[in-house]
């Protein structure tokens, strides 16, 4: 029996929100430090306009991407278990061999139950853990002002796909392709009665490794992508598809907003406190 619209839409929400709070600061490394660079901040929007067009115009690349869903996807979730999401500890061998182990088991529960509600659940989180590692990445390597801009630049293109009636198309094909095998689809997110693209995850990515030096603050924009997506899904009521990144830069705005707001105003110099004499008043001579 197929799941309601509305748990189904509710797990994806919270898995959404789950991928805001699960990048850790990764540390300084030197490979890191010598790629890093504002160009970085491209690589967003050009994610979901580069495939959408793609995908329009080459006919096979939604086929190929779900191939590079099955080879990609996997090594990255052990990658974010091991290493890039929290808790931010030393990588052990401990910590490997686990990470390895829940990797495997969730592509074996994906790729047996693909058809279930269980398959679609470990494979939509498989999906989410490789964002995990490609936002810390991409948050290590990217100035964290220049990735902002380039979070809110995603949204807008992915508003301006679906208004102008540019993703439909393109959304559909990449959800109705299948690897050969029976392999699980890892290249889109469907638990129930309800989609998610790749990239709404990976926009959530992107705000929890921009945030992750202070924990605290990527919570509340965990919280808050929850609360704003709840409320922007109520538009579901007038229309069938949505843009899923929004949610996501409308919480980096308030966060930003909010830090702005709270940050203490410098306190006026003596300088500028001091009133010019009066005209004739004696000036001590200097």
């Amino acid at each position: 029996m197929a799941l309601p619209f509305i748990p189904s839409d509710a797990g994806l929400l919270v898995l959404q929100a789950g991928v805001v709070a699960a990048p850790r600061a990764l540390p300084s490394l030197p490979l890191l430090r010598r790629v890093r660079g504002p160009a970085w901040a491209l690589v967003p929007i050009g994610s979901i306009v580069v495939v959408v067009f793609a995908i329009r115009f080459l006919s096979d690349t939604a086929t190929g991407l779900t191939y590079l869903a099955v080879v990609a996807v996997p090594p990255l979730a052990a990658v974010a278990l091991a290493w890039a999401a929290r808790p931010a500890t030393p990588v052990s061998r401990s910590r490997m061999l686990l990470a390895v182990a829940v990797t495997a088991g969730l592509f074996a529960l994906a790729w047996a139950g693909r058809r279930s509600l269980a398959g679609d659940a470990a494979a939509a989180l498989l999906s989410a853990l490789s964002c995990v590692t490609l936002g810390a990445l991409l948050g290590a390597v990217a100035p964290g002002g220049w990735l902002k801009l380039g979070i809110i630049a995603m949204a807008v293109a992915d508003t301006w796909l679906v208004v102008a009636d540019l993703l439909q198309s393109p959304n559909a094909a990449l959800i109705a392709a299948h690897p050969g095998g029976g392999l699980p689809r890892l290249q889109t997110e469907i638990f129930g009665s309800v989609t998610m693209g790749y990239g709404d995850l990976f926009a959530a990515a992107l705000l929890g490794a921009v945030l992750a030096a202070n924990h605290r603050r990527q919570l509340a924009a965990a919280v808050l992508t929850l609360g704003l997506a709840a409320l922007f899904d109520l538009l579901f009521l007038a229309v069938n598809e949505l843009p899923a990144t929004v949610p996501v830069a409308l919480a980096l705005i308030v966060i930003e907003a909010w830090d702005r707001l709270r940050r203490p105003r410098p306190a006026p110099s003596a300088a500028r406190l001091r009133s010019p004499p009066a005209a004739g008043t004696p000036q001590r001579a200097r």
